[in-house]
């Protein structure tokens, strides 16, 4: 069981901090940062305050993960933070592992959310036995154009500023993953809504699974591979994985190769189900179906309950995952929910 940190309410200081990629402090992308600020303190009634190194720009960052380290440690262990968001991934964050201190973390619980590369960041939190949450970050989802997707805001609410059970989450109406250029002349203009999402599509299984969400971006779980950060394989058991792929759209061959490593470590017959977000621009949408198929049918895992097409990930707009929550995939009526609060 991880410990779930305490739900934020309006007037808490939430701390803001780059990982991986030092793009908010970048001086042409310094509006959209400031742009997502301003959603946290008026959609959220938050205070914000930016880690010292967080928006000292790319090249800094890049060369000094012992930086980004810092500002991790220092959020977590500063009493007056409440919470912690990533500004946006990237590619490397798993270059901070030698700086990290698990105590800091174990003893300081508190609110982190993010998603891509961030995935890195969540399984810090996981291996000192917090609970954290796969969901927006500050560039992408908070400073989306015009406004932010109310899916998104409302997700947000329930999971992280309510300590009730978050409940089931049902398919979003709309998505979009068209890319504008994050350039100040397209501040005012709100990226196309595709209509025809497909909702939740079961590729195999039967009755109800419940289990424990443990999961993120499927290439940055790869980084971790082998390394003290992997979970043991005991934590895996009645687990439900979710999986969701990035901008890199990776074909569907690599999928086959990772889950059949998880195949092999043993991994995937210990499991209770598995949930897949939609592809960025339905990218190998039907393809990823197959190699699914393909790796499960190769391990007798025909019956695994496995549901696809999920609003999370690397497409607007996006559900919060807590990790460590108990979740249900109900195969009958192709329903996913999370019967458990994401906070205390």
């Amino acid at each position: 069981m991880l410990t779930k940190p305490k739900m934020l309410q309006r007037g808490d200081t939430v701390a803001t901090i780059s990982l991986s990629w030092g793009g908010a402090g970048e001086p042409e992308l310094r509006w959209r940062y400031e742009q997502g600020v301003e959603r946290l303190k008026n959609v959220f009634g938050l205070e914000v305050v930016a880690m010292p190194n967080s928006l000292k720009g790319a090249a800094y960052l890049y060369e000094n993960p012992q930086a980004r380290a810092e500002d991790l440690m220092n959020a977590f262990k500063d009493p007056s933070i409440k919470g912690i968001v990533s500004n946006i991934g990237g590619s490397e964050s798993i270059r901070l592992l030698p700086y990290i201190d698990f105590d800091v973390i174990r003893e300081n619980p508190k609110v982190f959310i993010g998603f891509s590369d961030a995935t890195i960041t969540h399984l810090f939190c996981h291996k000192a036995g917090i609970s954290s949450f796969y969901g927006p970050a500050i560039l992408t989802d908070f400073a989306e154009n015009v406004q932010m997707h109310e899916y998104t805001v409302e997700s947000i609410k329930k999971t992280l500023f309510a300590n009730e059970v978050i409940g089931e989450i049902k398919p979003s109406p709309v998505w979009t993953s068209q890319r504008l250029e994050w350039v100040i002349e397209n501040k005012h203009i709100s990226r196309e809504m595709n209509e025809d999402n497909k909702g939740y599509e079961l590729l195999q299984g039967k009755g109800i699974a419940q289990g424990r969400l443990i999961g993120g971006c499927i290439e940055v779980l790869e980084f971790a591979k082998g390394t003290s950060l992997w979970p043991d394989k005991a934590y895996f058991k009645d687990s439900i994985l979710f999986f969701e792929t990035s901008e890199d759209l990776p074909i569907p061959a690599n999928i086959e190769y990772w889950l059949r490593n998880y195949g092999t470590q043993g991994i995937l017959q210990e499991i209770k189900g598995i949930i897949f977000a939609k592809p960025q621009h339905e990218k190998y949408y039907e393809e990823y179906k197959e190699s699914i198929a393909t790796i499960l049918h190769e391990l007798g895992l025909n019956e695994l309950p496995v549901l696809y097409n999920l609003n999370f990930g690397h497409t607007e707009p996006k559900f919060v995952i807590p990790y460590g929550a108990m979740a249900e995939i109900n195969c009958e009526e192709v329903k996913f929910s999370i019967i458990d609060s994401g906070v205390e």
